[in-house]
């Protein structure tokens, strides 16, 4: 691709734009709490749409629209069961023992649920988690920006590294949500014209219907039969996503968590997740059907390797102005997926493991230099780690391995800490561990061949089961044949001893109300593309 001066142009602006935020938002910096949690301030619609974005980084993007060219209607298991019951227990449940016990990240309820082991445990493989996840979206905007612009590897990595880094030095969290909420209007602008002019070249739907395989058009009919795409049953889908992997997501990941517990108060704090969930739900608009339309249009290419469906489409249809549009957008959603892993990594690393473990009781000041150095060694680490991903020749797939083998294995520990007051520190450890090794036990007898699967993101889901298995039996065990905890330790922590705390307000301004329209348009979509 060619860029004309107005691309150009645009291009700069959106540069110019989050690195004026990050400057202005420095001198508002003071504490480590300014720079780590933006001391709770924000308004629910603006944490809601940070969090949605937060979720669209580069491979939510690219990843999901190669996708929809790979496996058709099934992607949108991803955006609706595997996310939606997630957010709404969040929405509902979680987030009221985050938010009400003034904890800083996800760990720390760990520490105060069960002990120090838990949390450790899970500090640690948070802080692997981001890395990883933020080295993937480096490498994603490396490999795209050298097939759109013929920029090297190195230089796109390096690039991506200065800017995220700059501006997050400068402003930290709040800097990121801002930058968020800007990403997610780009790529709305910059990527539903897309759709819109490619359904009109293939004859709208009717006419998509016609150039494609039944087995491409559906998102739950025909799952696990002989011509289905992702070629696992409807059953797996549901416990692997819905049950296991979606929940540990949306529920336990610090880096939208840490949105969430932005929010001026407990109210909004809730909202925030059921905010998010609406576009959530309509996004496969966009990538799911960005997807089957590459397929339609280019099968040749696109299925030699679908991540060309997207910059196929915008080198298609996107003329001087649209493509600076379209591409402004892609760099937004990279550079939000690695900012978004880097503040999360700089709190967990902060408070949860430097603080806690390593140099207690120091000024807060001190705290604030290490966040801040935290984010440059983040940063460095991230950039390193994008090298990794050479080693695979699926972004997408790579992308749910990492969040399958860190974080899924630990959300049934969460569940059963919250909603039962019987399991002890050692139980929720043990439960932690199992779901971690059954998980990685699957991954490596898949990888050796010793359990065969239609491709790569069916194992995904695969391990994400024996994760939540392996977790779910061990911690049951364990906390049967080991004593239980003092009822005065569970106070605000477990449902049973949770403060009832309620905003009076209007009936349609309540989460809960909330929570019913999204589960309604949550069902209606599910049956409409069945």
């Amino acid at each position: 691709m060619k860029l004309s001066p107005l691309d150009v142009i645009i291009i700069c602006s959106y540069f110019a734009v989050v690195l004026l935020v990050g400057y202005f938002l420095k001198s508002k910096i003071r504490t480590s709490g300014d720079f780590l949690l933006t001391n709770r301030s924000f308004s629910h619609w603006v944490t809601g749409i940070a969090f949605m974005s937060a979720n669209l980084g580069s491979l939510e993007i690219l990843g999901m629209i190669a996708n929809g060219a790979k496996y058709g209607m099934r992607t949108n298991h991803w955006y609706w069961i595997g996310a939606i019951p997630g957010m709404v227990f969040l929405g509902l449940f979680m987030v009221r023992y985050y938010y009400a016990n003034g904890i800083r990240s996800v760990p720390e309820y760990l520490r105060m649920r069960f002990d120090h082991r838990s949390h450790l445990f899970s500090s640690l493989t948070f802080a692997v988690e981001t890395i990883l996840m933020s080295g993937i979206n480096m490498f994603a905007f490396a490999v795209v920006f050298k097939a759109m612009l013929g920029w090297s590897f190195t230089t796109g990595v390096l690039i991506s590294t200065v800017v995220v880094l700059i501006y997050t030095f400068w402003g930290g969290l709040a800097s990121s949500i801002y930058n968020e909420v800007l990403q997610f209007f780009l790529i709305v602008i910059g990527f539903a014209p897309l759709s819109v002019i490619g359904l009109r070249e293939v004859g709208g739907w009717k006419g998509l219907v016609m150039r494609l395989p039944q087995q491409y058009l559906h998102t739950w009919k025909g799952m696990g039969g002989p011509h289905d795409p992702l070629g696992v049953s409807w059953w797996v889908v549901v416990i692997g996503l819905g049950i296991t992997a979606g929940p540990s997501y949306w529920c336990t990941d610090f880096l939208l968590v840490q949105r969430a517990l932005a929010a001026k108060d407990l109210d909004a704090a809730r909202k925030t997740p059921l905010v998010a969930a609406i576009p959530k739900m309509l996004f496969p608009g966009i990538v799911t059907l960005l997807g089957l339309i590459g397929l339609s249009v280019a099968p040749g290419i696109v299925t030699k390797d679908y991540n060309l469906a997207l910059p196929l489409l915008m080198g298609r249809y996107y003329g001087s102005g649209m493509l600076g549009l379209g591409l402004t957008a892609l760099l937004a959603s990279f550079m939000s997926g690695m900012a978004g892993n880097i503040t999360a990594f700089n709190t967990v690393f902060t408070y949860d493991i430097y603080q806690t473990y390593l140099v207690k009781s120091r000024s807060d000041s001190h705290y604030l230099r290490v966040a801040k150095m935290a984010t440059v060694w983040g940063t460095a680490l991230s950039c390193a780690s994008a090298y990794i991903v050479l080693h695979f020749n699926d972004l997408m797939d790579y992308m749910q391995l990492v969040g399958i083998l860190f974080l899924s294995p630990f959300f049934i520990v969460f569940l059963l800490g919250m909603f039962w007051k019987r399991p002890s520190a050692l139980a929720g450890f043990c439960g932690m561990v199992a779901g971690f090794s059954g998980a990685s036990l699957e991954y490596v007898l898949y990888r050796l061949h010793v359990l065969h699967f239609s491709g790569p993101m069916a194992s995904n889901v695969w391990t994400a089961v024996w994760g939540f298995v392996a977790g779910l039996v061990v911690t049951v065990v364990a906390t049967f044949i080991t004593r239980p905890p003092e009822a005065e330790s569970l106070k605000g922590l477990v449902y049973a001893y949770a403060a009832r705390v309620s905003k009076i307000q209007a009936w349609y301004r309540t989460p809960e109300f909330y929570a019913a329209i999204v589960i309604a348009l949550f069902i209606y979509l599910n049956v409409k593309f069945f």
